[in-house]
């Protein structure tokens, strides 16, 4: 088994040199081991598939830097705007209408995409380094378990281009919140709860 270079946190600009390349890294979240590529390539988008062994049809959620990021991809309402800045960067991922202009291959054609706001400052370096959004999922391969270290991830996702190392928590997933109509819905409960959305959209 080749050993997969692993880079300290200190060293985004090199991991972010591997991802304006097209290559796929593993970076650690607030929840689980993620593996990542830039969103702005398809070759990137391929490799990404390829490496977790994931159905072609099934979306990514993408990672952003900042509120402006986020502007950049998707359609942003005042309640959206309202609910980014209680809440992001934190444990929440909000589903959203794309931008008009985004290439089919980032949602498979469909008129949204999820996404979530970097957790930690390496991640938003990385990403601001990048230059672009980022396709974030879990580490491993589709349908089986998240990896747990980085030993796990470099038998499990062998075609990676490098790991940045660091502690995960392994928390509860984020909280799941659908933003594209007119009424605010929770797909999925995790640490923010439906109250405390509904108390940030109607003060």
């Amino acid at each position: 088994m080749i050993e997969l270079k692993r880079y300290k946190q200190s060293e985004t600009s090199k991991l972010a040199e591997i991802l304006k390349n097209d290559g796929v890294i593993s970076v650690p979240t607030d929840t689980v081991y993620g593996v990542c590529s830039r969103i702005c390539s398809k070759k990137a988008h391929d490799n990404l598939v390829k490496a977790k062994n994931r159905p072609y049809n099934k979306l990514f959620p993408i990672m952003c830097a900042d509120e402006e990021q986020i502007k950049s991809i998707a359609l942003v309402n005042e309640k959206v705007e309202l609910l980014i800045r209680k809440f992001m960067p934190g444990p929440i991922t909000l589903v959203l209408p794309k931008q008009p202009n985004l290439p089919e291959y980032i949602n498979n054609g469909g008129p949204t995409i999820a996404i979530r706001m970097a957790t930690s400052k390496p991640i938003e370096d990385l990403i601001k380094k990048t230059g672009s959004p980022i396709f974030m999922s879990s580490a491993n391969q589709s349908g089986e378990p998240a990896c747990t270290s980085l030993d796990e991830i470099e038998k499990a996702c062998p075609t990676l281009s490098g790991m940045m190392e660091g502690d995960v928590f392994f928390g509860k997933g984020s909280t799941i919140v659908d933003c594209t109509s007119d009424t605010i819905k929770v797909l999925r409960e995790g640490p923010i709860s439906l109250n405390q959305i509904l108390e940030a959209i109607t003060k």
